[in-house]
């Protein structure tokens, strides 16, 4: 896949590198489990920290699918 470069909000969580869509994806969910940041009894819901809530614009919960969609309004 041809790598996309993360804006400077999505960077915070990701890195500032390039890299293919698969590896951010990777990435973010890494980060998103490595600070217990899934909903506890609704799992397709992800709670916003300090450097997500930008990402989400604002949101404080998201649903996965809403997230990918959110993400993309973050690469160039």
């Amino acid at each position: 896949m041809k790598p996309v470069t993360p804006d400077d909000k999505l960077a915070a969580v990701v890195g500032a590198s390039p890299l293919p869509r698969t590896e951010l994806t990777k990435k973010l969910w890494a980060y998103i489990k490595k600070n217990g940041l899934q909903d506890k009894k609704v799992r397709t819901q992800i709670n916003a920290d300090d450097k997500l809530k930008p990402v989400f614009n604002g949101k404080a919960k998201v649903s996965m699918f809403e997230m990918t969609k959110l993400v993309s309004g973050h690469v160039k």
